[in-house]
């Protein structure tokens, strides 16, 4: 049996940064899923700062309805809440897509160099004179 022990500080901090920044896109990516939570966020872009109750009004759902999903939105931080009494404000925020962002440009540039090399390839297979092998040569005669 081998057992591997991840002594240094340095390995174990970086392992926990790359498993919670998965946890955090994906909890992104499930937040942005269904289309009133995107709705919600596209009109917080558009309007800024908003008070809960006028945000519930033109996704006519109720309250309780419209706080599961502020709930979900403010956990993959997209959102913010502030609360001055009893008045919530809700208002966007960058976090949650800046790691989705950053996911999306390092699958980005995977299939970027990925076409790169494909390419390279095909360029030096055009450049070489076609070869034909015995066997062509046999069924060309």
């Amino acid at each position: 049996m081998l057992t591997i022990f991840l002594t240094s500080i340095r390995l174990r901090l970086t392992f926990n940064a790359v498993v919670n920044n998965q946890k955090r896109v994906s909890a992104v990516f499930a937040a942005l899923a269904d289309p009133t939570r995107r709705r919600i966020v596209h009109h917080l872009s558009q309007h800024g700062q908003t008070r809960v109750t006028a945000l519930a009004s033109p996704f006519h759902i109720s309250l309780p309805a419209i706080s599961r999903h502020l709930r979900v939105l403010e956990n993959a931080r997209l959102i913010q809440r502030q609360r001055h009494g009893r008045e919530h404000l809700i208002r966007s925020r960058n976090a949650g897509l800046e790691d989705a962002g950053q996911w999306i440009a390092q699958c980005a540039a995977g299939w970027d160099s990925g076409f790169d090399r494909l390419d390279q390839l095909l360029r030096a297979a055009q450049s070489q004179p076609h070869q034909l092998s015995p066997k062509n040569k046999e069924k060309k005669r």
